[in-house]
C-alpha cells in the first residue's frame, strides 16, 4: 500500500536499510573478496567479517527495538522489516559459522585442501542470502522512498488513524 508520507519520515525510513545494504556489500562482499587471498596463509583473518558484521547487526537490532517507543509509524514499521531481516541473517552467519567450526574441529586445526573447500561449501548458503538480502533491502529502500508498505507489514503495524491511503496496490 501507497501512504501519504511526508518526506522527512521516508528519508529516516530509508536508514536502516541503507545501514544494513552498506553492511552486505562493502563488509560481506568487497572486504571477503580482499581478504580471501590472505585465508590460505591466515585463515583466522575471516572471522573480521562476521564480527563487524554481527556489530552492525546488533545496532541494527537495538536501533530497531528503541523505534518502537521513539518513531513515527512508517519509520518504524521500515526498523521492524530491516530488524526482522537481520535477525535471518544473523541465523544464517550462525549456521555458517557452526559448519566452519566442525570443519576446523574435523581438520584437529590443520585444515588441507580438501576442509577448505569444505569450508567453502559451509559459506555457499550465506553467499545467497547475501545476495538475496542486497535484492530485498535495495527494494525496500525504493518503498521506503515512495512511501509503501506490504500488507504483511500493515497486518503487524496497523495504519494509525490520519495517515491518508494513496493507493492499495
Amino acid at each position: 500500500m501507497k501512504f501519504e508520507i511526508p518526506d522527512e519520515e521516508r528519508a529516516k525510513a530509508r536508514h536502516p536499510h541503507e545501514i544494513f545494504l552498506i553492511n552486505l556489500i562493502v563488509n560481506h562482499i568487497l572486504l571477503f573478496v580482499s581478504l580471501i587471498g590472505m585465508a590460505t596463509s591466515y585463515p583466522y583473518l575471516m572471522l573480521i567479517i562476521p564480527a563487524i558484521s554481527l556489530s552492525i547487526l546488533g545496532y541494527l537490532l537495538i536501533r530497531a527495538r528503541r523505534s518502537l517507543s521513539t518513531d513515527p509509524w512508517f519509520v518504524k514499521a521500515h526498523w521492524q522489516l530491516c530488524a526482522r531481516r537481520s535477525r535471518f541473517f544473523i541465523l544464517m552467519l550462525g549456521i555458517m559459522i557452526a559448519a566452519i567450526i566442525i570443519v576446523l574441529l574435523v581438520s584437529g586445526g590443520e585444515p588441507g585442501p580438501q576442509h577448505y573447500a569444505l569450508g567453502g561449501v559451509a559459506m555457499l548458503p550465506t553467499m545467497l542470502t547475501v545476495l538475496a538480502l542486497i535484492i530485498m533491502e535495495s527494494d525496500a529502500i525504493n518503498q521506503a522512498r515512495q512511501g509503501i508498505l506490504s500488507k504483511g507489514m500493515i497486518e503487524r503495524y496497523p495504519v494509525p488513524e490520519g495517515v491518508v491511503v494513496l493507493s492499495e496496490d
